[in-house]
């Protein structure tokens, strides 16, 4: 049973390892591993793009240690893959096919930890917030995903619902 609403629900940073994120994408491999090349990009329109972007600690909501993850995000027609270049951040992530149409789906959200240079896949549909970062004000993130991501970019008002998340930075 998942927590009552109006009940603050927290999450530490999780590891990034395959298993714990196999949920919501993959992680990259070195290409002398015999299972390179077994996931596969997806770009429904045809518009993979390629650039560096960043996120601050002010674009949130703060509190003594931690950060508010009061909305998720997802793209339904493509994947997208990052990796911090210079700091070490969280991520939170949920499903692809969650509804948040009960309160106990915001216990189904996930905070993982991810370090300068490791790469992760989102799968389509995975909901997403972040990454933020841990101990800086900004984070540079290498980034692919749809050109046109603006127009596929799926909004979920957790706060709204009374499911929002308190992620912890440590």
């Amino acid at each position: 049973m998942g927590e009552p609403e109006g009940v603050i629900r927290r999450r530490g940073p999780e590891a990034l390892t395959e298993e714990a994120w196999a949920p919501f994408g993959w992680l990259p491999v070195e290409d002398t591993d015999p299972r390179d090349g077994s996931h596969r990009l997806a770009y429904e329109w045809e518009d993979p793009h390629v650039n560096i972007i960043g996120h601050a600690r002010s674009e949130v909501p703060a509190f003594p240690g931690g950060l508010l993850c009061e909305m998720l995000y997802r793209h339904s027609t493509h994947t997208q893959v990052i990796m911090p270049l210079d700091h070490r951040c969280v991520i939170a992530v949920a499903p692809k096919g969650l509804g948040f149409d009960d309160p106990d789906d915001a216990d189904l959200v996930r905070v993982f930890g991810i370090e300068p240079l490791q790469a992760l896949v989102l799968d389509r549909g995975t909901w997403h917030w972040g990454p933020y970062p841990v101990q800086t004000e900004t984070v540079s993130l290498f980034n692919i995903q749809g050109l046109r991501y603006a127009e596929d970019n799926e909004m979920m008002d957790l706060a709204g619902r009374d499911m929002a998340i308190e992620v912890l930075l440590s």
